[in-house]
């Protein structure tokens, strides 16, 4: 490129841009506007809480069980639990876990209680027996029902059955309507 064709170029520049004016300089950038904060650690669906709550760890299966199961939230009155015990709610369904594993027993407590609340069930009976084959270790199957519907949150309430109903061999739970 020679000399002249530079001098040209710059001129052919200038004649191109000799309409054009400088834009001032603007000393604030408007901001984006900001994302909606999002919980960090939402659960996204109620049945996944549920099931991480029915995971069974080991010291769930050997703890003190006694003859009668009780438990309640806080918040849920003695007048309910006392007729949860008498056997006033209506039994919607019941799951029998006579022969089953631990592990099986979980498994089928978990599908159980995702069915109930899809079907919006106040009461049900869960039968787990009495541990009396169980030897040395006690009621296993009774303990491991025990721990995991504790730490169920759908579960407001749960008592021993009256002995119509299998007495110490079963419990009726009061489930949360949604």
């Amino acid at each position: 490129m020679s000399v002249s064709d530079d001098g040209e170029e710059k001129r052919l520049f200038r004649e191109a841009v000799r309409d054009v004016k400088r834009l001032r300089h603007r000393a604030h950038v408007p901001a984006r506007p900001k994302p909606r904060p999002q919980a960090r650690f939402a659960r996204l669906d109620d049945l996944e809480v549920l099931r991480e709550s029915l995971e069974l760890r080991t010291g769930d299966l050997y703890g003190e069980s006694g003859d009668q199961l009780t438990f309640r939230r806080g918040g849920v009155q003695d007048s309910v639990l006392r007729k949860l015990r008498r056997g006033q709610y209506r039994v919607e369904a019941e799951l029998d876990l006579h022969g089953h594993t631990v592990a099986q027993a979980k498994l089928a407590l978990r599908e159980f209680l995702e069915g109930m609340l899809r079907a919006q069930a106040r009461c049900v009976r869960i039968v787990h027996g009495k541990g009396l084959r169980s030897g040395h270790r006690g009621p296993v199957i009774k303990n491991a029902v025990n721990a995991l519907l504790q730490r169920t949150d759908a579960v407001l309430a749960f008592c021993s059955a009256r002995p119509v109903d299998g007495g110490t061999g079963a419990i009726y739970v009061l489930l949360r309507w949604r």
